[in-house]
């Protein structure tokens, strides 16, 4: 471990983090941050007692406390619940907070940034997305290591408080992740085109096929790593998918019309039996690898 990460690590080792929404994300937060000694107490904060029970239970927190206890006992708040849940509870934060930072790691951020943007303590909040994730929900889900390699997007981080957003890059840095910059609509487009645009698919193809298994049922007794791969995303938490939809609705409308405009150009050359056009359709997919290795 290099001197300056290490010193990084000291002088943060003595503050407490509120972890607010003990699911996927925010577990395998606590669990690296825990790894690492990165601070003094890892408090959870969730509306579920059956989560926060489990939470104790697998050890990645060391208290349980209301917001308004985490507000007041905690120099960091980590904001890892659904994005309306976000929208919702952010302003009502701000209003308590002095010298805390506040890290919302939700996935759309155009709607929350308008909320807050007049707020007087919006210096103290950071809005921060990590790119990652799996389809299980829950504190069970949580994992160790999730983050490593994957990317941290800042959104409109010039706006934050130096002294929060550098309290913020150390623990991105304990989490291992590389970092971007972006404004809340280029993050809202991307992630719909990355992203949400790969869940709704899997979502409809679970519907299509679990539609044809009530005529068809052993279809599943077919289903190989391929199939396996495109649909497990269907897995995903309509609790937490629901609300992102919701919040990024314009730029999910937008990829979602254009998907559909590509799906109807691959039924069209098929029905037709345009099979050149079909070739060339698929071979023009295939540049993805220029992006996905």
């Amino acid at each position: 471990m290099g001197f300056e990460r290490q010193t990084r690590i000291n002088n943060y080792s003595h503050m407490n983090i509120a972890i607010v929404g003990v699911g996927l994300i925010g577990g395998s937060v606590a669990i690296r941050l825990k790894e690492t000694k990165f601070c003094s107490k890892i408090i959870g904060v969730d509306k579920s007692e059956k989560n926060l029970d489990k939470a104790k239970q697998i050890g990645f927190i060391d208290e349980v406390m209301t917001l308004e206890e985490a507000i007041k006992t905690c120099k960091v708040l980590i904001l890892t619940i659904p994005v309306d849940a976000i929208l919702q509870v952010v302003p009502q934060i701000l209003d308590q907070v002095t010298d805390q930072v506040v890290i919302d790691m939700g996935s759309t951020k155009t709607n929350i940034l308008n909320k807050i943007k007049d707020h007087p303590n919006r210096g103290r909040y950071i809005a921060a997305h990590p790119m990652a994730g799996t389809e299980y929900s829950g504190p069970e889900a949580a994992v160790a290591g999730l983050f490593k390699g994957k990317m941290m997007v800042y959104v409109e981080a010039f706006r934050t408080d130096e002294d929060a957003f550098e309290v913020t890059d150390a623990i991105t840095d304990q989490l291992e992740m590389r970092t971007c910059f972006m404004n809340a609509d280029e993050h809202d487009v991307h992630t719909a085109y990355v992203s949400h645009i790969s869940h709704l698919t899997s979502f409809a193809l679970a519907l299509t096929v679990l539609e044809k298994e009530k005529s068809q049922g052993r279809i599943f007794e077919l289903a190989g790593s391929g199939f396996e791969s495109t649909v497990r995303l269907a897995k995903s938490s309509p609790d937490m998918w629901t609300p992102i939809f919701k919040q990024n609705r314009e730029n999910v409308l937008e990829v979602l019309e254009e998907h559909i405009k590509q799906l109807q150009s691959l039924h069209d050359s098929i029905a037709s039996e345009d099979y050149d056009k079909l070739h060339k359709l698929i071979k023009r997919s295939n540049k993805i690898k220029r992006i996905i290795k």
